[in-house]
């Protein structure tokens, strides 16, 4: 009995050391195909994750999650937070969306995200009133339903909500940002109250992004040549993650929390799209970044463990690309849930490799191009911006990995995308004469000719099926 156990524990070792301890994935789920849910937790497993975040908290993958044992962060979109500004209907979101889940072979949430970077200078304070109270509304929803003491409401902020000021550009000075400096406050006071984490997005990519004079060693963590010095601690930067953190933790304490726990909810590197975002780069991020975690080092004013979720899982292809065409290449993995480099996720140089989605199923085998026998090409353009339109044409832009094809390159691809969203109907590869059928993959180099897989089909657990029926039943009469 005694080797029985004993076998069993070194089993569970065995996958618990496939990554680092407490790592999490982001999974969107913006995607024109979606991998069936139940594929991507298997893969998450097979991967020795532990954790997940979600932008919602869609039935189906939830159904997928269920009596999987992964923790799980649901969220709360930006656009239901106004909604969540009525306590009705914040107990009401709640009893939907974490209570119904709460049995034994349910779900594991831990978290409630409440918005996604609701207060980005870019969204011009459109949810800076409605944010706060949605977030007392949902952690008092989950108290009185009895679930607060095991699941916190925390909402995920991006690194924009902190600076330093302009003659004090070092960590040590990291201040809220003063137009939500008495909001941002109030809202640690709570959250602390709650024991619920802070939760920021840290992207050391978008450093680079847009700005050719930032030191590109200094974006990774194998070390800048020339360390960024704290004047007010002398504490050398060889990195801005490190850097980054940082000036949150001086921003806490500045606010009589700075021993608030830190959750990093979003940091990765995309694959392409820029001419920053490609694999070797992603790849050297993530191999600096995993051996760091591993060994608990956290950073100069917060060493120690960091509760990380990595953006993100998948590509997804129908991303807003308003911030840049990179944002629809941020996953460790492709759209169809296979590895784009040979990563060792222990961090620990044990070579453990990144394990791909299983029995996947595709489309068949064929393409969509430019006819070279056409003879009217006076409509190519619009039949091109016709395709990018309804489809992802991303990798041809500048410094993107399709960036080299010539004009009928070009044609090919935009066709080949729009076909394959479109599941290869026929008639999607007509565009007026100009495109048609072939056999052969069209791929060169670092420019993949995808094949789309085959639409989901989804299949709800059981007993979650009975809990939500239940919850419907009562829900209904309520409002009787």
């Amino acid at each position: 009995m005694g080797s029985f156990w004993f076998f069993r524990l070194v089993l569970l070792l065995g996958v618990l050391g496939n990554c680092v301890h407490g790592l999490g994935f982001n999974w969107g789920t913006q995607a024109t195909h979606k991998l069936p849910p139940k594929l991507v937790v298997q893969m998450l497993k097979d991967n020795g994750i532990q954790k997940v975040k979600l932008f919602d908290a869609d039935r189906n993958t939830m159904s997928a999650l269920a009596g999987s044992g992964l923790e799980v962060m649901v969220a709360i979109p930006n656009d239901q937070l106004a909604v969540m500004n009525e306590y009705d209907r914040a107990k009401d979101w709640v009893k939907r969306n974490v209570s119904v889940y709460n049995f034994n072979g349910g779900v594991n949430i831990k978290y409630v995200a409440v918005g996604n970077e609701p207060f980005l200078s870019s969204y011009n304070g459109t949810f800076v009133n409605i944010t706060f109270p949605a977030l007392q509304n949902i952690q008092n929803a989950l108290n009185e339903a009895g679930l607060g003491e095991n699941i916190k409401a925390t909402v995920p902020l991006n690194a924009d909500v902190y600076n330093s000021p302009p003659n004090q550009a070092y960590p040590s000075a990291g201040r809220f940002r003063t137009d939500i400096l008495d909001l941002m406050t109030q809202m640690v006071q709570f959250m602390n109250k709650n024991n619920a984490p802070f939760t920021v997005n840290i992207y050391p990519f978008l450093s680079l992004f847009g700005n050719d004079d930032f030191p590109i060693d200094y974006a990774f963590f194998d070390g800048a040549p020339q360390p960024v010095v704290d004047a007010g601690t002398g504490i050398q930067y060889t990195n801005v993650f490190d850097a980054n953190f940082d000036t949150l933790v001086s921003s806490l304490k500045a606010v009589g929390y700075g021993n608030m726990p830190i959750i990093v909810g979003e940091v990765g590197w995309p694959t392409d799209g820029d001419k920053n975002a490609k694999n070797d780069y992603a790849y050297r991020f993530y191999n600096g970044l995993l051996p760091r975690l591993a060994k608990n080092s956290g950073t100069p004013l917060r060493p120690g463990f960091i509760e990380v979720y990595l953006f993100g899982l998948l590509d997804e292809d129908a991303k807003s690309i308003a911030p840049g065409n990179f944002e629809r290449h941020w996953g460790v993995f492709r759209y169809d849930g296979q590895p784009k480099f040979a990563l060792d996720f222990s961090g620990q140089g044990q070579n453990k490799l990144l394990i791909g989605a299983q029995n996947v199923e595709y489309l068949p085998t064929k393409w969509c191009m430019f006819n070279p026998n056409a003879k009217d090409l006076s409509k190519l353009a619009d039949n091109i911006d016709f395709a990018c339109t309804f489809s992802d044409c991303t990798a041809l832009g500048y410094g993107s990995s399709c960036n080299s094809l010539d004009a009928n390159g070009n044609a090919s691809y935009a066709f080949n995308m729009y076909y394959q969203v479109q599941n290869q109907d026929d008639t999607a590869c007509y565009f007026q004469g100009l495109g048609t059928v072939t056999t052969k993959n069209l791929s060169t180099g670092t420019c993949n000719f995808m094949i789309q897989i085959a639409s989901d089909s989804c299949v709800v657990h059981p007993t979650l099926l009975l809990s939500l029926a239940i919850v419907t039943v009562l829900t209904f009469l309520l409002v009787l």
